[in-house]
């Protein structure tokens, strides 16, 4: 049985819940988020308290709950506060440089690398060698971080690479004769 489904939601003030059947809706001061809602999970709003409950007593429905629920505190945190995601480019010529909704990034191939973010992310670069992407929801987010640093991940051996400001690379020692 889920434990994670068991504790409530508090929505703070200057953020607006909404429910129309399946479908909940999140607005906030960093944007608007909507989920459809599984149909083994039931969502209730009483005041400014959100709980999530399975339909019915079953294992699976315990879990989609749990899902649901911490999908739900992400929107509210999302749209309340917003996430983001550092990156730091490590190698010499590495740059990385924010063009509007457009992410240039020097990595060393022949061509500098042109992202298109998509909506509802943001990128700045406070440095030439540190991104640092914004969004209200986490899982676009995550994946559009995961996307930058697909392009040239941290090699094991000299580090270089792009890399999450807390991602640690083991370094491998370099063949001996």
């Amino acid at each position: 049985m889920s434990r994670v489904a068991k504790s409530p939601i508090e929505i703070p003030s200057g953020v607006n819940f909404s429910q129309s059947g399946q479908e909940l809706t999140v607005k906030g001061s960093k944007g608007e988020l909507k989920l459809n809602v599984h149909p083994l999970v039931l969502v209730e709003v009483e005041g400014s308290v959100v709980q999530v409950k399975p339909h019915a007593e079953s294992q699976e429905a315990w879990a989609m709950a749990g899902t649901f629920r911490s999908l739900v505190n992400n929107m509210v945190t999302g749209v309340n506060s917003g996430f983001e995601r550092k990156l730091e480019l490590i190698g010499v010529g590495y740059r990385a440089q924010a063009k509007g909704n457009v992410l240039s990034l020097t990595l060393g191939f022949s061509h500098p690398v042109e992202y298109q973010l998509p909506e509802g992310v943001t990128a700045e670069t406070p440095t030439q060698t540190e991104v640092v992407l914004k969004s209200a929801n986490k899982q676009l987010l995550g994946q559009v971080a995961a996307n930058v640093r697909a392009f040239r991940p941290p090699e094991p051996y000299k580090g270089k690479g792009v890399r999450y400001s807390d991602e640690q690379v083991l370094r491998k020692e370099a063949k001996k004769k």
